[in-house]
């Protein structure tokens, strides 16, 4: 099973991905990570973007596509995969569809305003990335990680002007991938608000159909 997950930042993608692919045994597989993996890894592509990330620039399609066909190909994807962070444009869909063709996009449902909830109340640790939120999954001791003792911090791309921006860019450049695959028969709509399982629960009653 070929799964590809949409929806807005906060859309809580990422969280859900990683509940199915223990469900399913596929990978999860986020351009994200393939990103900090590569460069970790001072691979050829991984040294062209970390230049680029470097610079404050844009990792191109060009790049992008080549990292998700290098992990596509390696052994554990036989069985199919979830795709997270990617595509993001139609173009970007367009070469997918040229390495692999996606059975399914699911597309998870949250209107702005509680994208813009998840998103302020979350706070992460600066020793060890764990995730928190200030009302959903707060930490036992207000600003320090359980796990470490850690400070927690907003990110800058969490604070409310810049999710703001973020989400314009969402739906400019990614919303338009809803249609594309809804005309192609493959779109499948979650309802992404509640608890992660409960829409765990939502996305395996849909793929089961």
């Amino acid at each position: 099973m070929k799964l590809i997950f949409l929806g807005p930042p906060g859309a809580g993608k990422g969280t859900i991905a990683d509940l199915a692919v223990e469900k399913l045994g596929l990978p999860h597989i986020s351009t994200g990570d393939l990103f900090r993996a590569a460069v970790k890894n001072g691979t050829p592509l991984g040294l062209k973007v970390k230049d680029i990330m470097a610079a404050g620039g844009l990792v191109p399609d060009e790049l992008t596509i080549a990292l998700v066909k290098e992990r596509l190909a390696e052994r554990d994807t036989a069985k199919g995969w979830v795709l997270d962070g990617f595509p993001r444009t139609i173009p970007q869909a367009e070469a997918l569809e040229g390495i692999a063709s996606a059975d399914s996009a699911v597309n998870f449902d949250v209107a702005d305003e509680i994208v813009v909830g998840r998103l302020s109340g979350r706070r992460v640790c600066k020793s060890c990335g764990k995730i928190y939120h200030v009302k959903n999954m707060p930490p036992r001791k207000e600003g320090v990680c359980d796990v470490d003792g850690g400070e927690l911090y907003i990110r800058d791309d969490d604070k409310e002007a810049a999710i703001k921006v973020r989400l314009d860019t969402y739906r400019k450049q990614t919303a338009p991938l809803i249609d594309w695959y809804g005309k192609k028969g493959k779109l499948l709509t979650i309802d992404g608000v509640g608890a992660p399982v409960d829409v765990l629960g939502r996305f395996q009653k849909a793929i089961e159909k």
